[in-house]
């Protein structure tokens, strides 16, 4: 077994730590802080080459391995978790679905263009009354001859109001399979399509700088080259594009858990109390000494899924176990790092205040943890 990374692979993390530092790290607290998307530093993420990392060079990607995308998405995560999610989101559920199931035709209208970040792509499966129930959607779309006509809504959707949104791919219902179950068909819409409204949401306490929407149809139209693949075939695009998205936001937690271990670490190391570092306490020194070992199980998890991944082997299974530990790895690691800085870690001039708020969507966004043990179950024959 070879657990070194290629050339290729360490330079990307060292370039991308080094953008996250001088480009996102001086401005996430005020971008926090005034609930505020940046067209300015998406386009810079996007000038790095870090949207279609996976994408064929042919429609403007970078033609990268998945190891090396994830990579990017951990490093950007290491310090701030809302431009982490606009670039998690931005491929895995934007760029993934038009490249992996799109016509010809729909690849090279958009994929140079989200390639490069100049324009942002949503992706439309939550509704109001269907979050874990990924099949209970509401939103309808019927054939009208050689158009479809879309009703519906969709909500907590990244990427799909701001200034760079060109479109989303939508799931909706078409009709009726032989056992019974409703039919599921994706379709492309684009921003400016009559009767397609979408929404910025605001008021959240987690990944306050990128952009979540609320999306609504009424009465859209498109033409029929405006589905995604073939009817009938949503649902499972779905699927297979949330597996591909949950080692993204397994990437987030990796990351995430990295950043915050690394400024506990560094405030136990420089505060003093008692004539000495707090680091020199046992019970501090456990704490940090458990978050170094289960960062280091998270990374070997992640990677081997992104390993199978690029190697065409099937890695559903580890890439819920991915999602669910680096999650929840997160998750312990802030609570960590938060009581290490003891007061100051709950103040908004301290970093880890503002990590501590972002992992908690990483436990319900793109599965829940209960969701993902209902996957793992299943895989070992629960």
């Amino acid at each position: 077994m070879d657990f070194d990374l290629t050339k290729e692979q360490e330079m990307i993390r060292r370039e991308v730590r080094k953008f996250a530092q001088s480009e996102i790290a001086p401005v996430a607290r005020e971008l926090d802080d005034n609930e505020t998307f940046s067209p300015e530093l998406t386009r810079k993420m996007g000038e790095i080459g870090l949207f279609g990392m996976f994408v064929d060079e042919a429609y403007g990607g970078q033609g990268m391995d998945y190891v090396s995308y994830i990579i990017a998405v951990e490093e950007i995560a290491r310090v701030d978790g809302s431009q982490a999610a606009t670039i998690a989101a931005g491929n895995s559920l934007g760029v993934g679905p038009i490249y992996y199931f799109g016509s010809e035709a729909q690849k090279r209208r958009y994929l140079p263009k989200l390639c490069t970040g100049e324009a942002l792509w949503g992706f439309g499966l939550t509704e109001p009354t269907a979050g874990s129930d990924a099949g209970g959607s509401k939103t309808t779309a019927v054939r009208d001859g050689n158009q479809w006509v879309i009703n519906g809504s969709k909500i907590f959707i990244t990427n799909g109001a701001c200034e760079l949104s060109l479109g989303v791919t939508v799931q909706a219902v078409t009709g009726t399979m032989p056992n019974g179950k409703p039919q599921y068909t994706c379709f492309i819409v684009e921003h400016g399509t009559p009767g397609f409204k979408a929404q910025a949401m605001h008021g959240k306490m987690m990944w306050r700088s990128s952009n979540t929407s609320e999306l609504y149809f009424d009465d859209v139209r498109v033409p029929e080259e405006n589905i995604l693949g073939k009817i009938g075939d949503g649902f499972k695009q779905m699927l297979k594009t949330l597996d591909g998205g949950r080692l993204s936001i397994g990437a987030m937690g990796l990351g995430g858990a990295q950043g915050a271990y690394e400024k506990a670490l560094r405030y136990a190391q420089e505060r003093e109390q008692f004539g000495q570092p707090i680091s020199k306490f046992q019970a501090v020194a456990f704490k940090l000494a458990d978050c170094a070992m289960e960062i280091e199980c998270g990374r070997n998890l992640l990677y081997k899924a992104c390993w199978l991944r690029d190697h065409k082997r099937p890695f559903e299974l580890q890439a819920a176990m991915g999602k669910l530990y680096c999650s929840e790895l997160m998750g312990r690691v802030v609570n960590h790092a938060v009581q290490i800085h003891g007061g100051y870690g709950l103040m908004k001039d301290y970093d880890v205040e503002r990590f501590y708020r972002d992992q908690k969507l990483l436990d319900i966004g793109e599965g829940t943890s209960e969701v993902q043990r209902i996957v793992i179950s299943r895989h070992i024959g629960c």
